[in-house]
């Protein structure tokens, strides 16, 4: 059996070994396998390594793609969800499609008016023209990961909730129940979580904007808290803040 020797990665398998689920006296790692170069689109060659690196918690490695990526392919950051959208009309020239993203857990975009618990009509939410209140270009439903894997859109907003948030020098993992945020315990689970956004994070050809939003004193499953930390580890990468 030959492999890729990125498949030990810990995305993969969990903290365990490839030699626990395959027979290591059969198995041979070659490099030539590992698929490493994007071909969704000419600008987005890096991005994966540099999506990787900040799920990975790897500020410095992050660091140092997002510089090698960011000429050709602008990522930018804001906390405010109406300018992402007037930076994503900016963006796309003629037919080029932009559109908001957001993950299946990001119960609370809610009070943003962003429901990812309401189903969009998928086939007019990428196919249909910028006169239809469906499709993307309204920018006014949110595709998950369920809908959009597997799929890009020119330039994507991301706006990214309290379910995977960034706390005391690590992604914290949480999901919504009933009236409140809960902590993710199950390991399983936390690696869907992070390829949830994995997912979301790797959808654009050419750009994305990430949003933060800045959460509510007022309301306490928003604290602002829940969010800053996420921000300010964005922002420690060098994003350009808009």
């Amino acid at each position: 059996m030959y492999c890729s020797p990125h498949l030990g990665d810990d995305e993969y398998l969990r903290g365990e070994t490839v030699e626990a689920h395959l027979p290591s006296q059969s198995l041979t790692f070659d490099p030539s396998l590992h698929l490493s170069v994007s071909i969704r689109s000419f600008r987005a060659e890096k991005v994966s390594a540099l999506v990787k690196a900040i799920l990975d918690n790897d500020l410095a490695r992050g660091q140092q793609l997002l510089r090698a990526t960011a000429v050709r392919y602008p990522i930018v950051l804001t906390r405010d969800i109406s300018q992402a959208k007037r930076w994503l009309r900016a963006r796309a020239r003629a037919s080029e499609r932009f559109g908001l993203l957001a993950s299946s857990g990001a119960i609370r975009l809610r009070a943003f008016g962003v429901n990812v618990k309401a189903d969009i009509d998928v086939a007019n939410w990428f196919l249909a023209d910028k006169h239809d209140v469906r499709s993307s270009f309204y920018l006014e439903e949110a595709a998950t990961e369920f809908d959009i894997q597997g799929l890009e859109l020119d330039w994507t907003g991301v706006i990214w909730d309290a379910d995977l948030r960034y706390m005391k020098q690590a992604w914290n993992f949480h999901g919504f129940t009933g009236t409140s945020w809960h902590k993710v315990a199950d390991h399983a689970r936390r690696r869907y979580l992070l390829n949830a956004y994995r997912v979301l994070l790797t959808r654009a050809r050419q750009g994305m904007v990430i949003v933060v939003p800045p959460g509510d004193v007022r309301d306490p499953t928003r604290p602002p808290e829940y969010y800053d930390g996420t921000y300010e580890f964005l922002n420690q990468l060098g994003l350009e803040l808009i």
